[in-house]
């Protein structure tokens, strides 16, 4: 096997990405941090992207990697499928923004609600966090009541109730400037523990929903959580802006064979354009329609307004997504060469003699290095610089596989897989 190079890996990286770090120079002179979403924040900068196409991207200095970002997941089918960029172009040609209803939004809603399971009337938002946001507000609005519970460590955007019990300790928000009030409103329980979320449900009259991620939660446990929210008639919330049409074209709902109340959808569904959407229950969706009644308009209605919602060139490309993702054929592929790429690390963890393990169901890969020598987020730098300078890029130590990733990437990248850890190894940070 061929050996690393002595030359270390800042020396290496700085080699082959000058470019990239006069970028960053100009942007830290522009936006605070130098970055315009904490995940791409990198020491000592990060790469910048000039072209993407099916698994790869390349950056401004001409390296080529195999992309595991995957446009932050929604990219199932990867960058510039052939039919999604058609719709696409063939969109922006029409117009970008009509200031109206259009033809393709009534589509983009329709493909939703045949392709989720709890998806009974359909609203088009802008994003994730505005789905989950409004999600919690409709939650509130149906029941009358204030409180949310929502697990510990699970992320649902950023607005400020998703910063609560987000990380330890976890009465206390992660960023600054959230109201005490607001936090107030959420209450944390541990993953996988029913008997937890029973304890405050017994204890609290005044919840309204439970929110949650779905990924590796298993039937056993949403089933429970299924029938104690129905019993005390507090709202079930899947965030589902990762996992819908990812899990299964009917996300975690059809995978797990448990349907919520409501569901935030986002990535996927826009097809790597903006988008989010809330599918759920007609009777809690009804919550937004108009009435002749004046008193009721005031009072008895969630408002609705939103600069890009159902924006037609999102539309376009969610259409084109949605019609082949629906397909379970595109899930299991990406399984599969998840499967196999987990498979592959496991083994050079192995052979290393290094602790650790990849993990992550369908699509999605973990990697956990529980014995590494430096702090989690010089670990999460060091592994991303190792892996950017053998040609593959990812999100940290995660993994987000697509449609488009073959035999040829999965070589690749086990390959870069193990020269960084050779690298790790030898710099002393594993």
């Amino acid at each position: 096997m061929a050996q690393v190079q002595s030359v270390s890996l800042d020396d290496e990286r700085a080699r082959q990405t000058p470019r990239s770090r006069e970028l960053y120079a100009r942007a830290q002179k522009v936006f605070v941090g130098g970055v315009t979403h904490d995940g791409r924040s990198m020491e000592p900068h990060p790469i910048y992207v000039a072209r993407a196409a099916g698994p790869r991207k390349w950056d401004v200095d001409g390296n080529e990697y195999v992309d595991y970002w995957s446009g932050h997941g929604a990219l199932l089918l990867g960058h510039n499928y052939p039919p999604v960029l058609e719709a696409t172009v063939a969109q922006l040609q029409r117009g970008t923004h009509y200031g109206a209803c259009h033809e393709l939004e009534v589509r983009w809603g329709e493909l939703v609600q045949q392709i989720v399971p709890s998806a009974e009337r359909v609203k088009l938002l802008s994003s994730g966090t505005e789905a989950t946001m409004m999600a919690l507000r409709l939650a509130r609005a149906f029941t009358g009541k204030s409180k949310i519970v929502k697990i510990q460590g699970h992320f649902h955007g950023w607005h400020d109730y998703a910063t609560i019990a987000m990380q330890p300790p976890y009465d206390e928000p992660i960023a600054r400037g959230i109201p005490r009030a607001v936090a107030g409103t959420m209450i944390g329980v541990p993953f996988q523990d029913v008997a937890a979320v029973r304890q405050v449900l017994d204890a609290d009259p005044d919840v309204a929903g439970l929110i949650l991620l779905c990924n590796g939660a298993g039937t056993e446990y949403l089933q429970a959580l299924r029938d104690l929210t129905r019993e005390r008639g507090v709202a079930l919330i899947y965030d589902e802006v990762v996992t819908g049409f990812r899990y299964a074209p009917g996300g975690c709902q059809e995978y797990y064979g448990v349907a919520p109340d409501l569901t935030t959808l986002a990535k996927i569904l826009a097809g790597g354009m903006p988008g989010g959407a809330i599918g759920g229950r007609a009777d809690i969706l009804e919550l937004y329609r108009f009435h002749d009644d004046e008193q009721k308009n005031r009072f008895g209605r969630i408002p609705h307004p939103g600069t890009f919602n159902a924006n037609p060139v999102s539309a376009a490309a969610g259409i084109a997504t949605l019609e082949i993702v629906r397909d379970p054929a595109i899930q299991r592929k990406a399984a599969a060469t998840a499967d196999e790429i987990r498979a592959g690390f496991d083994e050079v963890l192995r052979r290393r003699g290094v602790e650790g393990q990849a993990g992550g169901d369908v699509s999605l890969i973990g990697i956990r290095l529980p014995k590494a020598r430096v702090p989690a987020r010089q670990l999460t730098y060091r592994f991303r610089a190792a892996m950017q300078v053998e040609g593959v890029d990812l999100s940290g130590l995660s993994l987000i596989v697509s449609y488009v990733h073959g035999p040829r990437e999965v070589d690749q990248t086990i390959h870069a897989f193990d020269r960084a850890i050779e690298r790790l190894q030898g710099e002393g940070t594993l």
